[in-house]
């Protein structure tokens, strides 16, 4: 069985074919700038799979708030034309085989359940750290997404009087608070240089590390005794930064000290699947969505 797989992006759209257990004849496209010229871009990426590539369905890694129940993606996002008509309805037509539609952080979390860091687990939290927070909750291998399609939105937590885990618990807005004290331009500062300042003594540079460092561990520890989740797998850019694991370990340390009653530490580790987390996601969607059988990995 093959299927197109598509994760669809603010600036590109990427595509492959899934077939024989891997993901192959990998590409993309430029997001288009409305819905008609997006159905034109997959007509031609249909066509272009010739008669030797039968596809069984077609399965999508999409922004915003996707209800399943009514086929319809919600919210908003960085491709505003996706939201609020019957998308779902529209693309089977399109395609004439059976769709799926999952939002992106979703996505990438059932990557990590099915052939990833959290494979054979059915309880997990996916934290996705980028610009800001956000992420996924999988309860009994599938996607929870709450009364409001909010499941996993956890930048909106609470951590310090007002401000909430997505402005103290990222690189991003932690290079911004280090410009704001040394009176430059935010665009002049990153995460990754931030991190190189504070190597390298620099006091400003240390604080904010540590203040960045701190309140990712608290959120973290609060949504591990909030879901009690078997693991708790981190994504976005700032996994690629080799000693988080063990920085995050040493705060959360310090937390479940100060917090005699805690038992135990979080478990938490790294994605496995990066730039394909979404499209591999997307393809184990649609065998949840579109296979009666119970779905086996090789």
């Amino acid at each position: 069985m093959a299927l197109l797989a598509v994760d669809i992006g603010g600036t590109s759209v990427k595509h492959g074919i899934w077939n024989d257990e891997k993901l192959g004849n990998k590409g993309s496209f430029r997001t288009p700038a409305t819905w008609d010229e997006m159905k034109t871009e997959f007509m031609v990426l249909k066509n272009s799979l010739g008669e030797g590539t039968k596809i069984s369905g077609v399965a999508i890694s999409s922004p915003g708030a996707v209800n399943q129940n009514k086929g319809v993606v919600e919210g908003s996002s960085a491709v505003p034309y996706l939201h609020h008509f019957p998308i779902f309805a529209e693309l089977t037509e399109l395609f004439q085989c059976p769709v799926s539609i999952e939002n992106d952080a979703n996505c990438a979390a059932l990557a990590e359940i099915w052939k990833g860091e959290a494979k054979g687990l059915k309880n997990v939290l996916f934290v996705v750290v980028g610009t800001g927070i956000g992420g996924a909750v999988i309860i009994d291998g599938k996607v929870w997404h709450g009364k409001h399609l909010f499941g996993g939105e956890f930048g909106y937590m609470l951590l310090k009087d007002n401000a909430i885990f997505s402005e103290l618990g990222t690189a991003v807005n932690m290079a911004k608070r280090v410009a704001k004290r040394k009176n430059i331009s935010e665009n002049e500062l990153s995460g990754e240089e931030v991190f190189e300042m504070a190597k390298n003594g620099d006091l400003i540079a240390e604080e904010e590390v540590e203040t960045f460092y701190h309140y990712l561990a608290q959120g973290i520890y609060n949504l591990q005794y909030s879901f009690d989740p078997e693991k708790i797998i981190i994504g976005g850019g700032i996994s690629s930064k080799e000693d988080l694991i063990p920085e995050l370990n040493k705060r959360l340390d310090r937390i479940i000290k100060q917090v005699e009653i805690a038992p135990f530490i979080p478990e938490i580790a790294i994605c496995k699947y990066k730039n394909d987390a979404n499209l591999i996601g997307a393809v184990y969607n649609w065998y949840q969505n579109w296979c009666q059988a119970p779905i086996k990995d090789k």
